[in-house]
């Protein structure tokens, strides 16, 4: 398992992407699947920080990683105002040429589940990959 308390700082979410990066070589998931989890965690991470947090590096949110068999598990907490991305619609065709509204899709293209739940203060994002089977390689 992987634990991190991290400032509400882009460096620090660069650096929870480093260091899932190195769990995930460790735990030998395959490449294609760290790429996924490594944009889907700093896309999550890149909202808590300047949107939850507004950037105070006074601020912390907590980023844990497990490994359950054939999933990699991604929870991140934050003390932010509420908020539930899971719910954001899909961008409209209409809205295409603007910029931004593309990391929820990308956070569904990249994971199995992306589920939100407010807890005790806190938003809580969970992130599940189903990996492929040792046999499908990378």
């Amino acid at each position: 398992m992987l634990s991190l308390e991290l400032h509400a700082t882009p460096q620090e979410v660069m650096r929870a992407v480093e260091a899932l990066e190195e769990f995930c070589l460790v735990q030998q998931v395959p490449k294609k699947d760290i790429f996924g989890l490594t944009l889907a965690l700093e896309e999550c991470g890149s909202n808590i920080v300047n949107h939850a947090l507004n950037r105070d590096g006074q601020q912390t949110f907590r980023v844990t990683v497990e490994r359950r068999a054939d999933q990699i598990i991604i929870e991140l907490r934050d003390k932010g105002p509420e908020f539930d991305p899971t719910r954001r619609e899909e961008k409209a065709a209409a809205d295409q040429d603007l910029p931004g509204g593309w990391g929820v899709q990308l956070v569904r293209r990249y994971t199995d589940e992306f589920r939100y739940s407010r807890e005790s203060g806190h938003n809580v994002l969970r992130l599940v990959k189903r990996l492929a089977s040792e046999a499908a390689g990378d």
